[in-house]
């Protein structure tokens, strides 16, 4: 907390209110106590100028092109790190020693088999089913078979919370590739216990009864980034969500699976695939993507670019810088010659040239590259927003523990009501017909 203040005037009353300044300089001003004390609140459509909370977990500064994780820069965390490790240290706040690390590992590894009256529950589902609806449903039925670590006693659950984080980090890998493997009917392949992460949910995706899949070791590495740089962004919609739910006191299981659904949607989680989707579509129009920049920068709402700009970054996503490279080496390992790859790099050396693009700030983000990849892997569009959900599954965790720890009130936003004003009942016999 700042010893400055900022003085409020409202009409004829003035107050002062503190300011609170984060280890960055990030600077918001205290309005806890803004209706109290002269029954006004504030006004935020979206909460995109609000502070929801103080949090030790992610820094952002957009306008720098900046992310970091509990202090450490993701290009660093990106070139020396994996998820695994990137987990623990969101969980936990610092890098693990090596023994706390072998001990996180062999807890998250050993824990992706699925209890086997669980795996009836997939066929409850049917087969157009999407692949998010059946994560986030069955994340929260999880719950079910760990009554001691989802019992909603909050001390309770905070003594067990490593165990708790490690089964649900393991675990919606294996219910994401059930969901990819029952969608296409194809019998469910048991996790290996001698894999790495990424390996493991590879082989359990693509895997047959004869033949295993063996991911190599560009397909794991870009896969384990993806997962990386995607384990937390701050107070994004999904996040804030499982925050939200915490509140009022929900377990991990329960709280994770309000997150899966809010990152469901098309403008949140589902991002990358409308991207591919756009790339695709270009394609199919036998273009290049120059006339289809041309058509963007006419105004045309049919040719929006996609993977394109940020709500929080006005400068390019570190992200994205990452991903290209890594997005260059898997289809050269792979010895793919992608087609849409050439159309994205188009795109991309518009943005970064044009004065269009330029003064609206509009630079590639996370998602332009990650389809890409996750495409030459092998993964079908209908489970990109799953694989985001694998790699926030940390971030989710880190926040629902710091809320938890801070004993933090329940969340109720406030809100302006625009309706009618107060009116009397009128009996069905009086009103009249339209």
């Amino acid at each position: 907390m700042s010893s400055a203040n900022a003085t409020l005037r409202i009409q004829d009353q003035e107050i002062t209110l503190p300011l609170i300044v984060g280890s960055e300089g990030e600077c918001a001003i205290d309005i806890r106590h803004l209706r109290d004390q002269t029954g006004t609140i504030s006004y935020d459509d979206g909460y995109g100028n609000t502070g929801s909370c103080q949090s030790t977990i992610t820094f952002i500064d957009g306008d720098r092109g900046i992310l970091r994780y509990r202090g450490y820069p993701i290009e660093q965390l990106a070139e020396h790190s994996n998820f695994l490790e990137v987990a623990y240290l969101l969980i936990h706040g610092e890098l693990p020693p090596p023994s706390h690390l072998r001990r996180f590992r062999q807890l998250v590894l050993g824990n992706a088999a699925i209890q086997q009256s669980m795996l009836h529950h997939f066929s409850g589902f049917p087969n157009n089913s999407h692949p998010m609806a059946m994560l986030s449903a069955m994340v929260n039925s999880l719950g079910c078979f760990y009554p001691q670590l989802a019992s909603n006693d909050r001390s309770r659950e905070l003594a067990q919370f490593e165990e708790a984080a490690c089964i649900l980090i393991s675990k919606v890998r294996t219910l994401a590739a059930m969901s990819y493997r029952m969608k296409r009917d194809k019998p469910f392949i048991h996790p290996k216990t001698n894999v790495s992460y990424c390996s493991n949910f590879l082989h359990m995706m693509f895997s047959e009864p004869y033949a295993d899949y063996v991911a190599r070791e560009e397909v794991d590495r870009a896969l384990n980034l993806i997962l990386l740089l995607h384990a937390d962004h701050e107070q994004n919609c999904s996040t804030s969500t499982v925050r939200m739910v915490a509140s009022g006191g929900a377990n991990l299981f329960a709280s994770t699976a309000a997150g899966i659904c809010a990152l469901w949607g098309p403008a949140h989680g589902g991002a990358n695939q409308a991207v591919l989707e756009m790339l695709q579509t270009i394609h199919d129009d036998g273009d290049d993507g120059t006339k289809f920049i041309e058509a963007a920068k006419s105004g045309d709402k049919q040719k929006r670019l996609m993977g394109f700009g940020h709500r929080v970054y006005k400068n390019y996503d570190p992200r994205a810088k990452i991903l290209k490279k890594q997005c260059e080496d898997v289809l050269d390992a792979l010895g793919l010659n992608d087609p849409l790859l050439d159309i994205a790099l188009r795109l991309e050396e518009a943005a970064l040239r044009e004065d269009y693009f330029l003064s609206r700030k509009l630079y590639p983000n996370v998602d332009f590259y990650s389809g890409i990849i996750m495409r030459a892997i092998g993964i079908p569009v209908d489970m990109f927003t799953v694989m985001f959900a694998i790699g926030r599954m940390p971030g989710w965790l880190a926040h629902w523990k710091e809320l938890a720890q801070a004993k933090s009130p329940i969340h109720r936003p406030r809100q302006i009501y625009t309706g009618h004003p107060a009116r009397d009942f009128v009996p069905v016999e009086n009103r009249p017909d339209p």
